[in-house]
């Protein structure tokens, strides 16, 4: 990609409205017109440069032209250029607008900063230069008329879900012919250069892919009931220490609390979802964990109630991290909830939620690598001291009498038209054949879907696209006005059980005007289903257009795998799919939960994506981000851009070994030597961390695996000292790819020491292995792990002796040894696997693990494996994220070892084709080089043994080929432009 960067002075102003700097979720139209010139030259390049905080999408005249920008730092924000020349209209009046998305809350995507929006479209040709329009007090601006900002966050990572009342939207308020007289003029708020947004930097990356993905079929159709009372709660925001602006996870102790109003006696049901859930008192009653009933994450309870007003309140403590609370409260009879504080003086506040905050009585923001056991401390005796005092109240006087605060929680924070908890609070659920006039939702006809109308109950109904997909969701549909569409995203389902994404709340409410309607959400999110409740309808809708608009780095499918055994085939595709979704204007772990940029994480997706794409691009925008996360911590953040300050230091390792490994796949030497002072700052600093025996003794999140080893956040952790030893002496390799040796020299002589260190006090006589840790206190564990043995492999600590014991056990596990728990460690196994010469173990271990997701309908790579129950809800889930770049390994190693090819000098300028064929007779695939070009390789065998080669590659390459003499070798070439 050519950076397009501006080379004229800034005219435009950061410009914003309303009277908030920073408001939360706020969503907000801006305007320009202007007559563009009637001489102007059709071939003259029209750009329009713009950012904007937090996001934005563009339009000239009525057409979308981008949204943007790329994820950034406060500080350093990215702006875009959108060539719209032919977009203008000679001679006429043109309109420029802009919707601006802004968060007004951190999270693990965006920092905080302000509203904003900086624009201007400049004319280049070769006889003159213009600027047409720039954003200043000249531009207007609405708040967007339909969006309710009081909708929950999606996750604790990503900003809101989305409430939409069409009633209020107007479609054409892109286009000339709309006025916006009546809307404000837009605040002149700064010049370019303005704090917070200091440094203004062009694009890095590519504009990324919109392909509309349709429907493949309905699935099913119930008749539902939801619940009466559904709400979410912020705790987060509600419990946070004031002033504080990060997206750290907190310990509180705290309660919500409402008032229950039966008219007459009733069965009254509750359900929680909840994190760190204490007491609930309803009524006159107390429960506790032990009385709730309810597959986890849910939790509930049922009482009979006589009629009045009944206390409902419940305890809550953290960790919490910025998920909402959800409560579901249902009847036999009428029932509904107000405010306690109501109740007590008889006003009702219409900006004020049913509930009341009671507390914090203690909090405090945990960050991982720093000592905080004081605060834990007391933080439980807060907690139990605070459960004694909530367990006996029963009205808001005696809640005063505590002293604790009370509050009011306004509607914002706490929204009683919850569209998530609806999702599976149903009081009543009936599954009907799915009629072939609601099937034509999934074919694109001009016959529109037709959806039933039940009486008395919701229409419930749940679409198939076939694979997972991510994106933006749109539809066109007509209906009468006032009708409610809940539009929700899963993952996974099996029969009729549903895999709800507990910790992501992947819904759109949409309310209907009245007749035909578009909309297209500018949220993204990732899925395979949707399900589509549509509430309140006393006459069928007509849909005519469901679809995603899948958006992802432009990544053309170059790679390809094919071979004997279509499983594996099919595996590889699983992978390519896999990294394609999680592949955005950075890596990301998945594309429904989290959307996140981690650090750890890219380093194998980088490799993936090497051999199925060839993107180069993206992975240098995502090391380049890394050093920007040191004014949070000099050992660098774990996931970046983000508010969350963790560091988890095999990620900062992992993201050294991506620099080093991008540098010589691109033969990049000035990119080696740009990075080398900030890998040798982050390095200097976890250098200071060694103690008197040189082994790495920190506080931290000492992460490897989603596996029981012994991985303490505290103390002597095995792996990361055999990485850090390793990363010591990649980071010697690019001071010498950057041409400075002598820069490395001392590192890689610390790491000789290191390993001398590593050998002395970490390994296991008795065992013959290296233990996982060191506990603070000296204490060795008594746990031993494949996953520390592997790394120990691969960072070459042990001597011949002690690496033969160590080989051994990757295809022979020790009794008693903690196994591979993910798919993310499996690529470090597979790792030493071929450093062995093991690739039958490896392609069986594919087989098993990976042939387990395609039997149970995988269209990608999950975050876990189906044979563990760890980081999931429940146990029917298999894995929490069905779409886990971590874990696309076979995308890399079937291309770099089945078919052999791997580089063997910088910038691929010799390849090694060395293909291995294990049990399979013959494969092939076509792998891409850094810069033009692709290797193509087929080989067919018998018995074990190729006896058939064909290498097709550009004329410049250098081939080291490597097959049995009896092989017979075809090599063509091609030429280069």
């Amino acid at each position: 990609m050519s950076i397009i960067e501006k080379q004229t002075p800034w005219q435009a102003s950061w410009i914003w409205g309303g009277t908030e700097e920073s408001p939360r979720n706020e969503w907000r139209w801006f305007r320009t017109s202007f007559t563009c010139p009637s001489d102007l030259d059709a071939l003259a390049k029209a750009v329009l440069w713009i950012t904007a905080d937090s996001r934005y999408e563009l339009y000239v005249n009525g057409t979308r032209v981008g949204r943007g920008p790329v994820r950034y730092y406060s500080t350093d924000i990215f702006y875009d250029a959108h060539e719209v020349g032919h977009l203008l209209r000679r001679g006429e009046v043109n309109t420029i607008a802009v919707q601006v998305m802004h968060y007004g809350i951190s999270n693990f995507v965006y920092l905080r900063g302000r509203g904003g929006l900086l624009a201007q479209l400049d004319v280049l040709s070769e006889d003159r230069e213009m600027t047409l329009a720039k954003t200043g007090a000249d531009w207007r601006t609405s708040l967007h008329a339909g969006q309710d900002p009081a909708t929950s966050r999606m996750s604790c990572q990503l900003a809101f879900s989305e409430r939409i009342d069409g009633r209020k939207l107007a479609e054409d308020w892109t286009s000339s012919q709309y006025s916006d007289a009546q809307w404000q003029h837009a605040e002149v708020i700064g010049a370019a250069g303005m704090e917070p947004w200091v440094r203004l930097h062009p694009r890095d990356i590519p504009y990324l892919t919109e392909e509309p993905v349709l429907p493949t079929r309905v699935i099913s159709l119930n008749r539902v009931v939801p619940y009466q009372l559904t709400a979410f709660i912020d705790a987060y925001h509600m419990m946070k220490t004031p002033g504080e602006e990060n997206a750290n996870h907190i310990r509180f102790c705290g309660a919500f609390m409402t008032t229950l109003r039966l008219k007459e006696a009733a069965e009254v049901k509750l359900m929680f979802h909840v994190g760190g859930l204490g007491i609930v008192r309803l009524g006159e009653q107390v429960y506790t964990a032990e009385d709730m009933e309810g597959d986890p994450p849910l939790a509930g309870l049922r009482a009979h109630l006589p009629a009045g007003e009944h206390v409902l309140l419940y305890t809550v403590y953290g960790p919490e991290h910025g998920h909402s609370n959800r409560i579901g409260v249902d009847s036999d009879k009428e029932i509904e909830w107000v405010s306690p504080l109501e109740v007590e003086s008889g006003k009702a506040d219409g900006a004020m939620s049913p509930f009341v905050r009671i507390g914090p009585t203690y909090s405090y923001t945990c960050i991982d690598y720093i000592v905080q056991y004081d605060k834990f401390a007391a933080w439980e005796a807060a907690r139990d001291q605070f459960a004694d005092r909530m367990f006996s109240i029963t009205t808001i006087d005696e809640l005063r009498e505590t002293g604790y605060p009370i509050e009011p929680v306004p509607h914002l924070l706490a929204n009683s038209e919850d569209a998530f908890m609806p999702q599976f609070a149903k009081r009543e659920t009936e599954a009907y054949a799915v009629p072939a006039s609601l099937q034509r939702i999934a074919v694109a006809s001009s016959d529109p879907a037709i959806v039933p109308v039940f009486n008395h109950a919701d229409t419930e109904f749940m679409i198939d696209f076939g694979k997972e997909w991510s994106g933006f969701l749109a539809f066109e549909l007509e209906a009468e006005a006032g009708v409610t569409i809940d539009w929700y995203g899963i993952e996974y389902r099996k029969d009729t059980y549903i895999q709800h994404t507990f910790g992501l709340d992947n819904t759109l409410r949409y309310v209907t005007r009245e007749g035909h309607q578009r909309y297209a959400s500018p949220v993204r999110r990732g899925l395979r289903y949707l399900i589509v409740t549509v509430r309140g309808a006393k006459n069928p809708v007509h849909i005519r257009d469901v679809r995603l608009i899948q958006s992802n780095y432009p990544a053309p499918e170059i790679g390809s795998f094919q071979c004997s055994d279509d499983r594996l085939g099919r595996i590889w595709d699983l992978a390519k799919h896999t990294t394609k979704l999680c592949m955005e204007d950075t890596f990301v772990d998945c594309p429904a939960y989290e959307q996140t940029f981690w650090v750890g994480d890219s380093r194998n997706e980088a490799l993936v994506n090497y051999y199925a794409f060839g993107g180069t691009d993206i992975v240098e925008r995502c090391l380049r981000l890394v050093p920007g996360s040191a004014f949070q911590t000099p050992l660098y953040g774990d996931q970046v851009p983000s508010a969350w300050t963790s560091v988890i230091p095999n990620w900062t390792f992992f993201w050294i070994v991506a620099c080093r490994e991008y540098a010589e796949h691109t033969g990049k030497r000035d990119f080696a030597a740009e990075m080398l002072p900030s890998i040798l700052f982050t390095l200097d600093h976890y250098l200071k961390l060694l103690n008197s025996d040189d082994l790495l003794d920190m506080k931290g999140w000492n992460l490897l695996d989603w596996a029981p080893i012994d991985q303490p956040d505290d103390g002597i952790v095995t792996h990361q000292n055999v990485m850090l030893k390793k990363v010591l002496e990649d980071a010697a390799a690019i001071a010498a790819l950057a041409g400075v040796p002598e820069q490395g020299k001392p590192y890689a002589e610390i790491a000789v020491k290191m390993k001398s260190a590593i050998n002395e006090h970490l390994w296991s006589d008795e065992r013959g292995a290296y233990l996982d840790c060191i506990h603070p206190g000296g204490r060795h564990s008594t746990i031993f792990s494949m996953q520390t043995q592997v790394m120990a492999l691969l960072a070459d600590v042990a001597d011949e002796e002690r690496k033969a014991l160590l080989k051994a056990y990757l295809t022979a596990t020790p009794e008693g040894f903690v196994p591979v728990g993910s798919p993310f460690m499996s690529f470090f196994y597979y790792e030493a696997l071929m450093a062995n010469g093991s690739l039958q173990w490896m392609l069986d271990d594919i087989r098993t693990n990976y042939g387990f997701m395609l039997d149970n309908d995988a269209t990608t790579c999950w975050e876990m494996y189906g044979h563990t129950t760890m980081n999931r809800a429940n146990e029917n889930d298999l894995t929490r994220s069905h779409c886990h770049a971590w874990s696309a390994a076979p995308g890399y190693f079937l291309g770099a070892y089945v078919l052999g090819v791997r580089p063997a000098a910088p910038g691929w300028r010799k390849v090694l084709i060395e293909p291995q064929s294990g049990d399979l007779s013959w494969a092939k695939g076509i792998v891409p080089l850094p810069q033009d070009g692709s290797i193509e390789v087929a080989w067919k065998a018998v018995n074990g043994a190729i006896t058939e080669l064909t290498v097709t590659a550009p004329e410049l390459t250098e081939l080291d080929i490597r097959v049995p003499a009896a092989c017979a070798v075809k090599i063509q070439r091609v030429k280069l432009l």
